[in-house]
């Protein structure tokens, strides 16, 4: 009879060797599995290498279930079969499709055609801002919540109480007020394509050109619902139409009219949804503002008080600071100051930090920083010396930068 302990032994010698051709044919199976891989691809390469260009045409007409007219890219006009494995119920009219080199038969269909300006505006990254990040704003935010998001994400509310949401929004009001912020923030916030429009580049010289970007811009967003367009600048295409005037303010308004007949053209419980941006909203045209195209118009005002503590709260948050910092003496001294202006007073103090040589900023940055600003306003013009500011500030304080 064998020694136990040598049949012990024996069996673990036997089990670590199975463990180990084990672990071994796993890999084996993993690389024959990416040797596969690299195979496939290789030969997707070189038949891709080989194969010879298709035809991109459009269909017209379908006869029957079997025969379609297309017509070419050349010109010329069709009847030609389709391939089985294509859905025929997605070729209608306007549809563009692949055909064969030699038998002209419909080898796949292709998504519309998208001009490159409207292709990147869709790739235009609203980036990671939550609502949080919008200070001084909560009525503003909570109408535009409702006009936009709520649309979007509970229709049933609107059909329920019988009411059509609001198409679009206008968000107007002084520059640096945050109205282009708002905008990222709701699509940033909602699972929704964004297309960000800054009208100015629409405007081309060539005529009909500014109303084709118009009508794709809109059937792009059609096609990749649900979306939000954002026009910011508006008052670039949406002025008031005069009987006089050049060629090149003609093509605006026929970029005003394309526009205006798209807005009349979406269904409003669709799910398309417009915003636009003006500093300027008197110069704006009397029958884009008419309710049914932007039902509400959202003024975006300079920020009180208590709203210019909570941006300021806001920029300064990442801030390295040293001591107390009196927000409330700061943002006395920032009478009139936009939401870019405060987040430009953080900026500047952590440079005034950088030339002391600190690595914090102090209370006395931020009031550094905000005199002459303000003194830099005054005397541009921007502000008005009986602004309360100037008079809480101490004498000495007033002219030691000057």
């Amino acid at each position: 009879m064998a020694d136990p302990e040598v049949v012990r032994v024996d069996y673990r010698r036997k089990l670590l060797q199975h463990k180990e051709l084990d672990s071994r044919l796993r890999n084996l199976r993993d690389n024959v599995k990416t040797a596969r891989k690299e195979f496939d691809k290789t030969e997707d390469d070189l038949k891709a290498l080989q194969s010879v260009g298709q035809i991109i045409g459009e269909v017209l007409r379908q006869l029957d279930s079997e025969r379609l007219i297309v017509k070419a890219s050349s010109g010329p006009r069709y009847v030609v079969g389709c391939r089985n494995k294509v859905d025929k119920e997605k070729l209608v009219a306007g549809t563009r499709v692949a055909l064969d080199m030699t038998t002209l038969t419909i080898m796949r269909a292709l998504p519309r055609e998208v001009d490159p300006v409207v292709y990147n505006m869709l790739h235009e990254d609203p980036g990671n801002i939550s609502y949080s990040a919008v200070g001084g704003l909560s009525d503003q935010i909570r109408e535009l919540r409702e006009s936009i998001e709520l649309p979007l994400m509970n229709p049933e509310l609107f059909l329920r109480v019988g009411i059509k949401p609001p198409k679009g929004v206008l968000l107007y009001g002084p520059p640096g007020t945050g109205k282009t912020l708002l905008a990222r923030a709701i699509a940033s916030n909602i699972d929704a394509n964004f297309l960000k429009v800054v009208s100015s580049a629409i405007v081309d010289k060539y005529i009909g050109e500014s109303a084709r970007l118009i009508r794709e811009m809109f059937s792009y967003a059609r096609d990749h619902q649900p979306c939000i367009i954002f026009m910011d600048e508006i008052d670039a295409i949406g002025g008031r139409r005069f009987s006089e005037g050049t060629s090149a303010d003609r093509e605006i308004q026929r970029t005003l009219m394309e526009l205006l007949n798209q807005l009349d053209g979406f269904d409003q419980l669709g799910k398309v949804k417009m915003i636009m941006a003006t500093n300027r909203p008197d110069v704006l045209d009397p029958a884009l503002l008419r309710p049914g195209r932007l039902d509400r118009k959202i003024e975006i005002p300079l920020p009180n008080e208590q709203s210019r503590t909570e941006i300021l709260k806001i920029h300064a948050s990442g801030i390295t600071k040293h001591g107390e910092i009196d927000y409330e003496a700061i943002v006395k001294l920032a009478e009139g100051f936009n939401g870019a202006d405060l987040r430009n007073v953080c900026t500047e103090a952590g440079m005034f930090a950088i030339r002391a040589d600190r690595d914090f900023v102090v209370q006395e940055d931020f009031m550094k920083v905000c005199f002459l600003f303000l003194l830099g306003k005054f005397l541009s013009g921007i502000l008005l010396p009986k602004f309360t500011a100037f008079s809480s500030l101490p004498y000495d304080f007033r002219f030691s930068y000057v």
